[in-house]
């Protein structure tokens, strides 16, 4: 079987073509605008190398714009803030200027944002979609009409390229550490959370017991939203009511849970940490700004914030630079590294 080669731009799709690159930009333009044989050749061309334009991005290279949104669920979360410093940081890098902007937690505001940034008519987007919240025919039409790539959270559903943490990868590593040396761990986790890797963090939480041959512990509870600090230690303080803990090892679902979890032992006058003579110890995921100045300091996942920043902006601007639209890209994930603090 003979493969059709991959076609990477709209000059290579004009040599394969046997036409002028002009002439197909003309037919992209305005397809009535060349000669019907011209336009029968191109389309039959279409189909024979399964070659998608990213129309916009032509257009936007015409007009050089040099602008990169960068979009996430709340800005001022130190999480997010510090995971757009460094795009913003890599998107300056490449000659770009990066313009920022904060959804905080609300599908209308994410949905006027994708308008804001149709009007500013951008080089290409870089989202952290709300995840769950998000009204995905919104996120999959404006990904239509402007360059975009994921990071942080992934709508599968969607199709679109992403790049970002393998989730089920860190809850795994912090299972076979806190299992190596101490009790295994329960999972703490929101009923509804906001963000679609908590869902992939318990699946590698129960796929990580089963393989150590342990029964998993699985603790929700109550609250919506992206309050997770305040929810963290409302639940934890129903959950020490109810007693709802069998081991004395509790994996938090984030970093930000296990902060308000933190204050809710601390409350009950329970020692946090390692030893004999502690009463539980925690553990995060995620490596978020504050975990290393919480008492104790948290043992937690750290994600790889430059990897990410580095490879979403390669991503996006390859895209762009080769006229295909991002869709057509395998997704990116990169594992997260183990940070040993006192709290487990």
């Amino acid at each position: 079987m003979i493969r059709t080669p991959k076609i990477r731009n709209m000059e290579q799709f004009a040599e394969a073509s046997g036409l002028s690159r002009p002439t197909v930009s003309k037919f992209f333009n305005n397809p009535d605008s060349v000669r019907p044989s011209t336009r029968k050749k191109i389309e039959e061309a279409l189909e024979r190398f399964d070659y998608r334009p990213n129309i916009y991005a032509i257009n936007q290279n015409r007009r050089l714009t040099k602008t990169i949104g960068i979009v996430v669920p709340y800005l001022t979360d130190p999480f997010f803030g510090e995971i757009a410093r460094m795009l913003a940081a890599k998107c300056v890098a490449e000659g770009y200027s990066p313009s920022m902007f904060s959804s905080n937690g609300t599908a209308e505001q994410e949905c006027e944002i994708f308008d804001n940034l149709r009007s500013m008519k951008p080089t290409g987007v870089l989202l952290a979609p709300l995840g769950r919240l998000s009204d995905q025919s919104a996120v999959a039409a404006f990904c239509k009409d402007v360059p975009t790539v994921l990071f942080d959270s992934n709508i599968k559903d969607l199709g679109l390229s992403f790049v970002g943490s393998d989730n089920t990868q860190f809850t795994a590593l912090m299972v076979e550490y806190l299992h190596r040396t101490g009790e295994p761990p329960a999972l703490l986790e929101m009923k509804t959370p906001p963000n679609p890797n908590a869902r992939k963090r318990r699946q590698g939480y129960v796929s990580a017991m089963e393989y150590h041959r342990l029964a998993p512990e699985i603790v929700q509870i109550d609250g919506e939203g992206w309050r997770l600090e305040d929810i963290g230690y409302a639940g934890g303080m129903k959950a020490f009511a109810d007693k709802a803990f069998k081991s004395r090892t509790v994996l938090c679902s984030n970093d930000r849970l296990a902060i308000g979890f933190l204050a809710a032992c601390h409350e009950k006058g329970l020692k946090v940490g390692i030893g004999p003579d502690v009463d539980i110890r925690v553990a995060g995921q995620d490596d978020h700004p504050f975990s290393r100045f919480t008492y104790p300091p948290l043992t937690t996942i750290a994600q790889d914030y430059e990897s990410i920043s580095k490879r979403a902006v390669e991503a996006l601007l390859d895209a762009v630079k080769e006229e295909q639209v991002p869709t057509e890209r395998p997704d990116i994930f990169f594992e997260g590294k183990l940070i040993m603090r006192k709290s487990a």
